[in-house]
């Protein structure tokens, strides 16, 4: 029998209990006759507290440890209840975060600014050449199964660390690139694998160390990709300037090298302890491995199979209409939702902008995601939003695919700062409910799958949406029908979205009501309701249900 004692903040009542249970250990060996296995701690109880929680120890500090996994790194665990910090070195892994996702997720847009030259350097048409930025984004986007098992494996830290590897030397790679298909493999297969492994972790990190402001956490991290569109672009244009695209990118590549640094300072977090795994036995004997290649194949096959599982929410995808709903209309708005970003700059130079003219828009609009996505968060949080979060997705989802065609008026600079303004804000809203209206149509337990399934399926329309951009504008000579394109596409997609949540909620409503009585089938005869004298009586339900004849007049 094992004996723990609860903390109570009385010193003189813990040596009471202390005591008590010394006496009570004693009673058990001599009713039994054999040593009692009580544990008995020697000396007073006192209270620490670690990340958060509050564990009752002993004086002499012994404890069982325990080897766990959190974020599925090998940890000592204590014991105790799991808390999240929400404070403390949390802040500091947050604003790692942030530098994570400015130098991740922003960093695709950047490669406008080297659009042209590219295409001079390998003679490469347009669609040619948009291959690099669509497989970078692509892959960044279909990693994510397979980084959730490197999460599970090897933690949080080192799966970053391992994604700053990668994308610096990739970067540092297409520096020396001497084709158009090395510049696929380096800057878009390599490095875009790197981003993911970086600013996913990154990610799920911050929901071990916040809990209570986890809303504000994500908020402020989703700031990071509006810092680094705001940053990167100029940053580029100068090192473009100054050193030439090669240049640019094995400075670029050094500088990817800082998420090594970011990753590092994001220690785990000591989570709860989880069981380990039920191993089905046979009269007391252990199960035999499997023989012979058959048996290594089917058992390598079945545990392929549930990996599959766990990380891609195919069943999710099958049986929960709103999330087959929501996952088709996010893939199909990706086929022109990042695509003008890609050819901004290029339309704009083809007109007799500057280049750091284009760099300074996309710029504001960076500045307009920093600001308006915590604002978003805090607005978007308020009861009244409450159910309504898909609606307000899908409305700025439409006007973001509308406010494409704002290009089309001209190619000067007030109208693209109109673009600018316009496209900026409304995908700060898009940004910030993104997964916010994913939480709340997929149960907790299977987020992380079905995130991952979205994620690959995603990847599929960015990566063939700017090559097939690239060919409407090598058959027009005119970039200005990417942009109608686009608008079309984002905004079909957005009512898609709409309509099918409307009328979901409408007939989950009807089915919630139950049939409806109809006349016909009630048993009373219009005859019947009358009173004494032979005055007609109106029918009417009563609260119960019943209808009944009472007289209204």
């Amino acid at each position: 029998m094992g004996c723990f004692i609860r903390g109570i903040p009385e010193p003189h009542l813990l040596e009471r209990l202390s005591q008590l249970l010394a006496n009570g250990c004693e009673l058990q060996r001599r009713l039994t006759g054999t040593e009692s296995s009580c544990v008995v701690p020697q000396g007073p109880l006192r209270t620490s507290k670690e990340m958060g929680d509050k564990v009752e120890t002993p004086v002499d500090g012994t404890l069982e440890e325990e080897e766990q996994h959190s974020n599925g790194a090998a940890q000592v665990e204590r014991r105790g209840q799991w808390a999240a910090p929400d404070g403390g070195w949390g802040w500091v892994v947050l604003g790692a975060t942030v530098l994570v996702l400015a130098l991740t997720l922003a960093f695709p847009s950047c490669l406008g600014i080297f659009y042209t030259d590219l295409q001079m350097a390998f003679h490469a048409s347009n669609s040619e050449t948009s291959w690099v930025p669509s497989i970078m984004t692509a892959v960044l986007h279909a990693g994510g199964p397979f980084c959730s098992v490197l999460v599970e494996h090897f933690g949080c830290r080192a799966t970053v660390m391992l994604g700053g590897v990668l994308s610096g030397v990739g970067m540092v790679a297409s520096s020396f690139t001497n084709t158009i298909g090395e510049l696929y493999f380096t800057a878009g297969f390599i490095t875009g694998l790197g981003f993911c492994f970086s600013f996913q972790p990154a990610i799920t990190i911050l929901r071990y160390y916040f809990v209570r402001r986890r809303v504000f956490a994500n908020a402020v991290s989703s700031t990071g990709t509006a810092i680094g569109l705001s940053i990167l672009p100029f940053l580029s244009h100068f090192l473009r300037n100054q050193l030439g695209w090669r240049g640019s990118f094995l400075v670029l590549g050094g500088l990817l090298l800082n998420c090594c640094v970011c990753g590092a300072i994001m220690r785990p977090v000591k989570g709860p302890p989880q069981p380990a795994p039920k191993v089905l036995r046979t009269h007391g004997k252990d199960p035999l491995p499997p023989k012979g290649r058959m048996g290594r194949a089917r058992a390598a096959m079945l545990g392929m199979l549930s990996a599959v599982r766990r990380h891609m929410a195919f069943d999710v995808f099958c049986n929960n209409r709103r999330y087959r709903y929501y996952s088709i209309g996010i893939t199909w708005a990706m086929l022109g939702f990042v695509v003008p970003l890609v050819y901004l700059v290029p339309y704009a130079t083809t007109h007799g902008m500057e280049k750091g003219t284009v760099a300074l828009l996309l710029t504001i609009m960076g500045l307009i995601n920093i600001v308006a996505r915590p604002l978003a968060g805090l607005l978007f949080q308020r009861p009244w939003f409450q159910g309504r979060h898909v609606y307000v997705f899908s409305v700025a989802l439409l006007i973001n695919g509308l406010s494409n065609s704002i290009c089309g008026m001209a190619a000067s600079f007030p109208v693209l700062l109109a673009y600018a303004l316009a496209f900026g804000l409304t995908m700060s809203v898009v940004g910030s409910l993104l997964f916010t209206v994913l939480m709340g149509i997929v149960e907790a337990s299977r987020f992380p799958a079905a995130l991952g399934l979205l994620s690959v399926m995603e990847s599929v329309t960015l990566l063939l949406g700017p090559p097939l951009a690239g060919i409407l504008v090598d058959t027009t000579d005119e970039y200005i029908h990417v942009f109608y394109v686009c608008s079309i596409i984002v905004a079909v997609s957005a009512i898609f979205i709409m309509v099918s949540f409307y009328w979901l909620n409408h007939t989950e409503s009807r089915l919630a009501a139950g049939p409806h009585k109809s006349l016909p089938e009630l048993s009373l005869d219009i005859a019947d309701c009358q009173d004494g004298g032979g005055v007609p009586l109106q029918r009417v339900e009563a609260p119960s249900g019943e209808v009944v004849c009472a007289n209204i007049a």
